[in-house]
């Protein structure tokens, strides 16, 4: 997994500054640790936004204005309900045995068979919480949809971890993952044949 240096300053929380920070691109944020205080502090809105909306998982590098850097992953964010902009953000440290929770992306891997007989592949759940050591951790989770047919679904149970040693999914086990959805085409039922010529009595 690859690790992303994220420039952090602490801050001091008081009233109406998360609005005002947010006026000016800059998105308030903690850092926290078990048995340990959490921080405030602020981070640029540009850079956490790339972050946030990859492709992949990153454990992150916060580097401090003293050059102090602590090893996190995000947590947790939120973003406004009107502009889906970012509003604050969750770091959690780590060590490097610790063992973690990280909410990994799914990759689709192979060409589905439902999808060579005109079906439609859909990924339900497009990120899947992962537990395990942070080195261990993949950028991203690869599922097979060779067999996938139309109509059927992947469970999160169904996914084989053999390639992913030491890690364990936390989501629901009956939760479908990816699907193959029946296209337009696909679902159409055949044209009515035109219909036979009366035959007369001789």
């Amino acid at each position: 997994m690859e690790t992303i240096v994220l420039a952090v300053t602490p801050r001091i929380i008081k009233k109406n500054d998360a609005k005002r920070l947010r006026l000016t691109g800059i998105v308030p944020a903690v850092i926290y640790h078990k048995g340990e205080e959490t921080v405030a502090v602020s981070v640029n809105e540009l850079a956490l936004k790339k972050l946030v909306h990859s492709a992949e998982s990153h454990i992150i590098d916060l580097q401090f204005p003293d050059g102090k850097i602590k090893r996190s992953f995000i947590k947790e964010v939120q973003f406004h309900p009107v502009t889906d902009k970012i509003i604050h953000t969750d770091f959690q440290l780590f060590s490097a045995e610790e063992i973690i929770e990280l909410e990994v992306p799914v990759a689709v891997s192979g060409e589905s068979a439902g999808v060579e007989k005109g079906g439609k592949i859909l990924i339900i759940l497009h990120a899947l919480t992962i537990k395990g050591k942070p080195e261990d951790m993949p950028d991203h989770l690869v599922v097979d949809v060779t067999a996938l047919e139309i109509g059927h679904s992947i469970h999160v149970k169904e996914i084989p971890m053999t390639a992913y040693s030491g890690l364990q999914i936390m989501d629901n086990p009956d939760a479908p993952v990816i699907t193959v959805l029946a296209s337009k085409t696909a679902d159409a039922t055949v044209e009515a044949a035109p219909a036979a010529p009366a035959t007369t009595a001789s």
